[in-house]
């Protein structure tokens, strides 16, 4: 079972009931002994949301406290967390009047993604504002569940266009020669890709950013996908397959690396 808590003290009826309402954002991310990987990324993250769907700020220190809290209430140093910023305050007749915001903080096991090679289905579909992490999540399991029924691990989006943009809860990474490619369309910019891309400048690594289009994927080596619980290599997506998804995954390892993790 999952312990939730907001604002420091334990959930009730009524705010699960506010928290349900599908106004608000999250980030989720990993703890190990008591420590994260790029929590500024995180905090960047929750600030944007916040500012955009509320006009107001977060307060770190207090935020840090009740992720603390959470774990030690949980006896937990190794976690998953998720933090959701909503407002029980929040009307949708009133959109604009000015409420307080509410942080809903959810502790569970630590997240471990299977080591097996994933084939997934190219779909079309485009999240909606896709720049914030919001809590409008329905189409996302949807698109794979639809993905599963037809013998998929998951589903890739690709956008009007024909451009590969991202996986459902998931980004991706692709290999070209000896380039890591980040595909250039309208997505959802995760932390641990942005974490992977400044682990592969530190070591030096080509990458560039490019338009994918999906009849494109046969000029790539190997696609990777990566969010806040883990990386796991992409062995097909439609029909086209990759023969060194593994040793991408290895490099990307060593590129996530780079970045210490830092205490709560």
């Amino acid at each position: 079972m999952n312990a939730v808590s907001c604002n420091g003290e334990p959930v009730d009826a009524g705010l699960l009931d506010a928290a349900l309402v599908n106004y608000g954002h999250f980030t989720s991310l990993q703890v190990r002994a008591g420590a994260v990987q790029g929590w500024a990324l995180h905090l960047r993250r929750l600030q944007q949301g916040t500012r955009e769907l509320f006009d107001a700020e977060l307060d770190e220190a207090r935020l840090l406290d009740w992720l603390r809290q959470a774990l030690v209430a949980r006896g937990m140093q190794d976690a998953s967390l998720r933090i959701t910023v909503f407002s029980r305050a929040f009307d949708f007749r009133q959109p604009l009047r000015a409420v307080p915001v509410d942080v809903l903080v959810s502790v569970a096991a630590p997240a471990t993604v299977p080591g097996q090679a994933r084939a997934v289905l190219p779909v079309c579909y485009q999240r909606e504002l896709p720049q914030l992490k919001h809590a409008g999540t329905l189409p996302l399991f949807q698109q794979r569940r639809l993905a599963m029924r037809r013998g998929f691990d998951d589903a890739l989006f690709v956008d009007a266009a024909g451009r590969i943009s991202e996986g459902s809860t998931w980004n991706i990474a692709l290999l070209a020669g000896t380039e890591v490619i980040w595909p250039r369309a309208e997505a959802l910019r995760g932390t641990a890709e942005q974490l992977l891309i400044a682990g592969l400048e530190r070591l030096g690594q080509a990458q560039a950013w490019r338009e994918v289009p999906l009849d494109a994927l046969g000029g790539f080596r190997a696609a990777v996908a990566c969010n806040a619980t883990g990386m796991w290599p992409l062995a097909r997506i439609g029909d086209c397959r990759f023969a060194d998804s593994e040793a991408l995954l290895g490099q990307l390892r060593h590129a996530l690396a780079q970045t210490p993790w830092q205490p709560l």
